[in-house]
């Protein structure tokens, strides 16, 4: 495979991590993940904008996309998915990248609390970088056979690459994009 097909791939196979955030922010709201308990700090855990229904409807959302990615690559004739496995193995990739991506933007909240930022503020490191640590460490320690073969392998760490250097302007200009549907309160 050449540098720029490695690349481009490894950014598509990634997308179900990019998914639940969004996903999570459209579809959440109810119960907070931490029943509005604060810690000794006397900070929230997380905060009202981690729910549950947002949790588990941004896990959803990568799952989904995941399948409709696959339903794509199928319907272009693509007989290896464009790199995804074939169903149903492929669904606990799509599981633990859109569950990872979930875990890890609750952890960059949880460090926020602990810092003292509120709901909103801006934490360019753990707003953007966390959710994609979790993601493909998940990925990377229970489906590890999946990320070698398309991360590691030959120009597949260029993948890596590119899924680190398109996260902010991506994360950037969906958070925009959420501003402006009233979905969000800041753009960032």
């Amino acid at each position: 495979m050449d540098p720029l097909t490695a690349a481009m791939l490894g950014v598509w196979l990634f997308l179900p991590a990019m998914a639940p955030n969004s996903g999570a922010v459209l579809l959440g709201g109810g119960t907070p993940m931490d029943f509005g308990r604060s810690m000794k700090d006397g900070r929230r855990v997380f905060g009202d904008g981690k729910s549950w229904r947002g949790f588990f409807g941004g896990i959803a959302c990568g799952i989904g996309l995941g399948l409709v990615q696959m339903g794509i690559a199928y319907a272009a004739g693509s007989g290896d998915y464009w790199g995804f496995s074939p169903f149903p193995e492929i669904l606990l990739v799509f599981l633990l990248l859109s569950a990872g991506a979930m875990l890890g933007d609750l952890l960059g909240s949880f460090v926020k609390r602990r810092l003292g930022g509120e709901r909103g503020a801006s934490y360019p490191v753990l707003d953007i970088y966390v959710f994609v640590a979790v993601a493909i460490l998940f990925v990377a320690v229970f489906q590890n056979g999946w990320f070698s073969e398309h991360y590691l392998n030959d120009w597949g760490w260029l993948g890596l690459v590119m899924v680190l250097v398109l996260t902010p302007l991506l994360h950037r200009g969906v958070n925009v994009i959420g501003y402006r549907m009233g979905k969000k309160k800041v753009p960032w």
